[in-house]
């Protein structure tokens, strides 16, 4: 019969005085070093068949996101405002050999892609921590960055998560490992969402707040969505169950945030998740029905929540964007919450400071 162990009492973070003040990339795997190559199968990479010191050594932030054409047009963008002389267009894709998952690299900054849901971005993240360890990487901030459902926020808004949650509203990752059920820490790097916000405040346009961001294991039933091919709850339940996640702090849903807190926390590596709110899972109108509703109360009233009419294979949910055309939704949608977040990367270094290290 399968158990849950409990987490350990003792702090995620590695002792920063362990290396002489820097942060190396751990790995948890003592098997590891009994392997006379370490193939990164999903990334294209090996030990032996390429020099990994040499292509990341120098990595001081690593963007991932869910989407491939978002994470280049992300690339792209830090190209340019790193100034770098080579690639633009032609940026190089590191993981072209494979099909899972894309990787560019300008400057200091590495983006990749992950794709959708906590088994695709836990594959990406083993393989990556283990990309900027054997490249014997130090100081390494990561930070997710993607669109989210948002509960009781305003359209366009920018969720910088201080506490991935599960389902339950708990602070915690629930692995099974073998017949066990293995309890992990979702602790966030706090400094680092306080430093994000300060920087956010700095940028027009661009509201954002610091909140929970909850983690589900579904897109529709899981984020308490009424238009999926299975619904085996009320339109009253919804309510009441997006009214509690609201109470408990919970801003923005989406479906990566606990495994990606718990593995950069177990590893040393700083991290923070910054969501922009694609829809309102709970949208104003709902949460209006009933007078104490606290999404009601505290929620922004937005310019324009328009509802997107179905199109085959779409949600159907309440969009956030203003009238326009596709591509006006698409801007609005992929490029705001990538946008302000490139000028501040990191808890160290600016844009005018990560071009002294290119």
């Amino acid at each position: 019969m399968a158990y849950i162990l409990p987490a350990s009492n003792r702090s995620m973070r590695p002792d920063r005085n362990t290396y002489d003040g820097k942060r190396f990339v751990h790995v948890k795997n003592p098997y590891l070093d009994t392997m006379d190559e370490d193939i990164l199968y999903h990334l294209d990479l090996g030990t032996k068949t390429h020099n990994l010191p040499a292509m990341f050594g120098d990595v001081k932030f690593v963007c991932v996101g869910g989407s491939p054409n978002r994470m280049k047009a992300f690339a792209l963008f830090m190209h340019k405002e790193l100034g770098l002389a080579e690639g633009g267009e032609d940026i190089k894709d590191i993981c072209a050999g494979t099909d899972r998952y894309c990787m560019f690299k300008t400057g200091p900054v590495l983006s990749i892609s992950h794709g959708m849901g906590v088994p695709s971005i836990s594959i990406m993240l083993h393989e990556l921590i283990k990309l900027l360890h054997h490249a014997r990487c130090c100081d390494v901030t990561v930070i997710r960055i993607g669109t989210s459902g948002g509960i009781g926020i305003a359209p366009g808004s920018v969720v910088i998560t201080d506490t991935a949650v599960d389902s339950f509203f708990k602070p915690q990752f629930e692995q099974v490992i073998l017949d066990n059920v293995v309890t992990r820490s979702t602790e966030l790097d706090k400094e680092l969402a306080e430093e994000l916000f300060n920087c956010s405040k700095k940028i027009l346009n661009f509201p954002t707040l610091i909140g929970h961001t909850m983690c589900t294991y579904d897109f529709y039933e899981g984020q308490a969505r009424l238009d999926g091919a299975l619904c085996s709850f009320s339109r009253e339940s919804k309510l009441d169950y997006l009214k509690r996640a609201y109470k408990a702090g919970v801003r923005n849903i989406e479906m990566e945030s606990t495994v990606f807190a718990a593995m950069c926390g177990l590893c040393g590596l700083k991290d923070r998740q910054v969501c922009g709110r694609r829809s309102n899972v709970a949208s104003r109108a709902e949460c209006a029905k009933s007078a104490r509703a606290p999404c009601a109360k505290s929620a922004r009233a937005p310019a324009a929540i328009h509802r997107t009419p179905p199109r085959p294979g779409s949600s159907g949910l309440f969009s956030v964007q203003p009238p326009g055309s596709t591509l006006q939704r698409r801007r609005h949608r992929t490029t705001r919450p990538l946008y302000w977040l490139s000028f501040h990367v990191g808890p160290k270094y600016t844009i005018r400071e990560a071009k002294k290290l290119v």
